[in-house]
């Protein structure tokens, strides 16, 4: 399909004036790429800018449009921090982008927005309640604990997780049930659909349906029917969609990757340009792990952005040995004078007893590089320590909190749902400053109350909001007044802090809220007077729980999935044990990278274990491949003397990390 549009160096210089500091301006290789308005693949290394060079392309797009004949263009990335980073950054510049007819969002929301949601509301002539994992496992557990049907209980009770097994149940096309856990179908071990417990699962997992419960994980199975119902519907979103751009691509699962195929697929039938945008040898998330498959095959149209301005020279020669695919690593970070930024790596060698001193030797490096001049001292420096692995059950394996016994579980941001209804007044968005979110949150926890006690309304479905309100309108007593009143109450209480006194407040006032519904307090007790599970105290601590501060040098402590995408002045690398097989730790797998051998040469030579071998090297990638100017390593002196006492020295700095 031809360009339909010209970019030209002017429209790159207005992007440049948009997005990078002044005097900065495109090198060649991501000019090359914000010309090209063909399908391709693009293949960046870490640091190369490659979002910024897409985010360039779409502030051009931004002056074309509209796009003939009406069309629009898709972004697409994984996370929903990636879609919000897009806002913040080109939303004011870009506002017809982000209108009809053009989408950006996450592969999730595509998939919702322009599968799911119309094949569901199609079929059940409603809009589902909602596509969410917490509430469907909520609905799960209470069926898990209800069911008095004996043979599908007995038969729960015989699988290792009978909860796990029930909430992983999917619905293929075909109409035959499957256990689909984290996009990947399991094995179903009920075959044989004439049986009564694969009927009462099948009945199950269709009154869900009905009522608007759908998995994350469901909305592929509904884009599915969808595509099979309409034979030209992957025409149809074509048409809409002239330009499609699929950021991260790397860290699409399976089923992501095969849909997006699919709808988009780009043979010559095809009526929309694709460019999927990211790095194979990133591709560390799949199912929470790394991925071994190549799920991603680049197009015979690739292009490459090598250099990369995050790595110098040394770090990118050690990035390169990692990488599993070909294509070079060029350092390009200098120093402000031009000059190269030349540290030595380091590796901290520990013993049992000097673990837990491996940060703060961290620490030290990096002041005694600092007073030499070649660390900055910049208030905007992020130094941190990562890990493949968070704890072990065996004390023998070494995990990332024998390094830093303090280390505490991150949260994972706002919850939607929580467990009792304490936790719905005291967590609250507090950023906002007026009574609604305080409101939304009580409100949630009285919908929750009628799910527990299935309550349902005239159309057999879950209340919503909405729904709530507009059904105490229509009573002939005062109970809206009632209701609407106590909102304004409690709400106001909350922000007054009055929480506790809040709590039994609406305690009190819930047996009267159920005697609308003709109900009790029964199956939401445990929820109602249940006592919260979330500690305070750690949560406000947490921030300095996972953070090692020595006269100013702050060191974050995670995992190496949590750092992906970062930017670090100095990173340390804590080998951890993961999975038994050639070899326990990254230090016995990756002997000859960190000799500067070429990870293709030892993969390619009579060696086993090969498997565990390019896992370790996608999260060692991933890892090294954060800092601008230091990257630190900690072996046990064990294996640092059996395996690497030959290491160059003129490679590496080995620093022994010994009792004050």
């Amino acid at each position: 399909m031809p360009q339909e549009i010209n970019i030209t160096d002017a429209d790159i210089e207005y992007a440049e004036k948009v997005l990078l500091p002044e005097g900065k301006e495109f090198d060649e290789e991501r000019r090359l790429f914000i010309r090209n308005l063909e399908t391709l693949d693009l293949q960046a290394v870490p640091g190369s800018g490659k979002t910024t060079a897409l985010l360039a392309k779409l502030i051009i797009l931004e002056r074309y449009m509209p796009l003939k004949s009406g069309r629009g263009v898709l972004v697409i990335s994984h996370t929903n921090a990636a879609v919000d980073e897009i806002k913040e950054r080109i939303g004011i510049h870009c506002p017809k982008l982000f209108a009809y007819p053009n989408f950006v969002g996450t592969i999730q929301s595509f998939v919702d927005t322009f599968l799911a949601i119309p094949f569901y509301t199609n079929q059940f002539k409603q809009k589902p309640f909602r596509i969410d994992n917490e509430i469907y496992d909520e609905q799960v557990e209470q069926f898990y604990l209800n069911t008095r049907n004996i043979s599908l209980k007995n038969y729960l009770d015989r699988q290792i997780d009978g909860l796990a097994f029930l909430k992983s149940i999917r619905i293929t096309t075909d109409g035959k049930l499957i256990s689909y856990l984290n996009g990947t179908p399991e094995t179903f071990k009920l075959k044989n659909p004439k049986t009564a417990t694969y009927k009462s699962l099948l009945q199950f997992k269709l009154n869900l349906f009905k009522k608007g419960y759908l998995h994350f994980d469901d909305a592929y199975s509904l884009a599915d029917f969808q595509l099979r119902s309409i034979g030209n519907y992957s025409s149809i979103l074509q048409k809409r969609f002239l330009y499609v751009f699929v950021d991260e691509m790397q860290d699409m699962d399976v089923h992501q990757h095969n849909l997006i195929e699919v709808v988009f697929h780009p043979d010559e039938s095809t009526l929309s340009i694709i460019q999927r945008i990211g790095d194979k040898n990133q591709a560390i998330y799949s199912g929470g792990s790394v991925s071994l498959e190549n799920i991603w095959s680049i197009r015979d149209n690739v292009m490459y952005i090598n250099g990369s301005h995050r790595l110098n020279q040394r770090i990118a020669s050690l990035v390169q040995s990692l990488a599993l695919t070909p294509n070079p690593v060029v350092g390009r970070n200098l120093n402000p004078d031009g000059s190269s930024i030349d540290i030595k790596p380091t590796i901290f060698v520990y013993e049992d007893d000097t673990i837990e001193l491996v940060i703060p030797s961290f620490a030290e490096k990096i002041k005694e590089l600092q007073v030499s001049g070649l660390i900055p001292e910049n208030p905007t420096n992020k130094f941190m320590a990562v890990a493949w692995v968070k704890e072990n059950d065996d004390s023998n394996k070494i995990a990332l909190c024998d390094y830093w016994p303090h280390f505490a579980k991150a949260s994972s941001g706002q919850q939607i749902d929580f467990k009792v209804l304490e936790d719905y007044i005291m967590y609250f968005d507090k950023e906002k400053k007026t009574l609604e979110s305080v409101r939304k949150n009580i409100l949630k926890a009285f919908l929750k109350i009628l799910r527990l006690e299935n309550v349902s309304d005239e159309n057999d479905r879950v209340y919503t909001k909405r729904k709530l309100i507009n059904f105490f309108k229509t009573l002939e007593n005062k109970e809206y007044e009632t209701l609407k009143l106590n909102l304004y109450k409690w709400s106001i209480e909350c922000i007054r802090g009055k929480s506790s006194e809040t709590i039994t407040s609406i305690r009190e006032y819930i047996p009267t809220f159920l005697s609308v519904f003709q109900k009790e307090v029964a199956s939401s007790a445990n929820f109602i007077n249940g006592e919260s599970e979330i500690n305070v105290d750690a949560n406000k601590d947490e921030p300095k729980v996972n953070k090692f501060d020595s006269d100013g040098i702050n060191i974050e402590i995670g995992t190496i999935h949590s750092a992906k995408g970062q930017t670090h002045t100095a990173t340390l690398y804590l080998e951890t044990f993961y999975n038994r097989g050639y070899g326990n730790y990254e230090s016995e797998r990756l002997r000859n990278q960190l000799k500067g051998v070429n990870i293709t040469d030892t993969l390619n030579s009579n060696i086993g274990g090969k498997d565990k071998i390019r896992q370790t090297c996608k999260m060692a990638y991933v890892g090294f491949s954060r800092p601008t100017h230091l990257l630190c390593i900690a072996i046990h002196k064990e294996r640092f003397d059996s395996i690497l006492s030959d290491i160059n020295d003129e490679d590496w700095n080995i620093v022994e990390v010994k009792t004050k």
